[in-house]
Parts: structure tokens; sequence; C-alpha cells
């Protein structure tokens, strides 16, 4: 039987699709996010799995552009596969989507390569705006977790005196970008919040990346949240 091939406009729309991999032991929880996501004409649910060593070999082939990533599993836990999956696929998105929303464990997270953190509490909105952050390459962090990280932080001083003093040179203005940066805000969103040129807002974020020695947004994000300066 001969192919027929698609019409154009509907190709282009494969295509730019976003690609995700959801890993729960859950099925329900699979299930629902599966339902919700694929919804939506600029998202694709291209896998699932409850088991986090057959997930891996699937994400190793199937490659997704974003992983939504369960912490409580059996046998290996996410914060253990996060590795796994970082030096496997490199260029897939890891958005942690878990019940545990203590420092520890958001801290373990972006320290093991993680762009995002949310609560399973959260607004499927939100899930939505943390899949397109990192998939533009911006961290994100829910409002929730971000909210008790900020509650749990505030007063302590240990181990930060390097960084500290590194957020010392920073300006007013670009601390306000920090900020806006390290919730998860594009460089066109913080150009918009602080009626500035895109360019502007470009050159600010290469400023921080160099004077707080982060090499990535998601590395701006962990110095914001070890210093408490999230606004929420």
């Amino acid at each position: 039987m001969p192919a027929h091939p698609m019409p154009a406009g509907q190709s282009n729309d494969m295509e730019s699709r976003i690609r995700v991999y959801i890993v729960d032991d859950q099925a329900i929880i699979r299930a629902a996010l599966r339902s919700f996501l694929s919804a939506r004409s600029d998202m694709e649910v291209i896998g699932s799995s409850g088991d986090p060593r057959a997930a891996l070999a699937e994400i190793e082939k199937l490659r997704p552009d974003v992983l939504l990533l369960d912490i409580t599993m059996p046998g290996l836990s996410g914060l253990d596969l996060l590795p796994m999956i970082r030096k496997s696929v490199p260029r897939s998105k890891v958005v942690m989507l878990t019940h545990h929303e203590g420092e520890t464990f958001v801290e373990q997270a972006l320290k093991n390569g993680a762009e995002g953190y949310l609560s399973k509490d959260s607004d499927p909105a939100e899930l939505v705006l943390a899949i397109l952050a990192v998939q533009r390459g911006d961290p994100f962090i829910s409002p929730r977790v971000a909210s008790a990280l900020v509650g749990g932080l505030r007063g302590r001083t240990g181990g930060r005196e390097t960084a500290s003093c590194r957020l010392g040179t920073l300006t007013p203005r670009e601390r306000e970008v920090f900020q806006l940066l390290a919730l998860g805000k594009s460089n066109k969103e913080v150009a918009s919040a602080l009626g500035m040129r895109l360019g502007t807002a470009k050159k600010h974020r290469e400023n921080l990346q160099r004077k707080l020695e982060c090499g990535s947004a998601a590395e701006l994000a962990r110095v914001a949240i070890r210093e408490g300066l999230l606004q929420t």
C-alpha cells in the first residue's frame, strides 16, 4: 500500500510538539498526566513507566524533550535515577514531580541536574508552565515549593560566606533580574516585567552567570534558594 504523506501543516505541528515522558510508580498518576497533557496541541506524551530501570532503557531510545520524574519509587529513587538520565540523555530536560517539598530534596534534585521542581499538589496549569519553561532552557520551581524553601532558609548563615560575597557585587537592577530568572522567567519575560530591552535582559543574565560563577539558569536558581532570595 503506498504511503500517504501528511499535509505540511500537520507535519510541522507534530514536529513542534514537546515530547514528554512520565516516570511515576502510581499508574493512576501516569494516566492522569497522560490524559491532561495529550489534550494539548503543543505536547505529546511519548511514553511512561512505573519501573525506573525499565524507564531508563526506554528513555535512552525515545530521547524525550522533557521528563516528568517522581522521587519515591520502589527499587530506585528519582534522585538516584536522575544522574543516570543526565549521563544518557543530557539534552532531555527533567522536572521533578513529587509530594516531597523539603529543602534537602529540592537541593539534591537541582544538584543532580533537574531543571524543574513541582509539587504534586500544584495547579495543573503550573505543570504546563514548568514544561514550557524547562523546554526553553529556563528553570522552574513551583511557588508552593519556593515559598516553603524561603521560609526554611531565612536566617541561615552557615556555609554562605562565598555566595554572599558574590551577591554583594550585584547592582539593585541585577538583583531584580536574578530573582525573576530564578523563578523560571525567560529573558523576554524579564525584559517585559522590568521595562527593559530584550538585549539588556540577556546582558544582565550573562553578567549574573559570570559574577555568581553559574553555568546555567538552573544553577542561578540553586543559588537563589540557598540565599533565600526567591520572591513568591
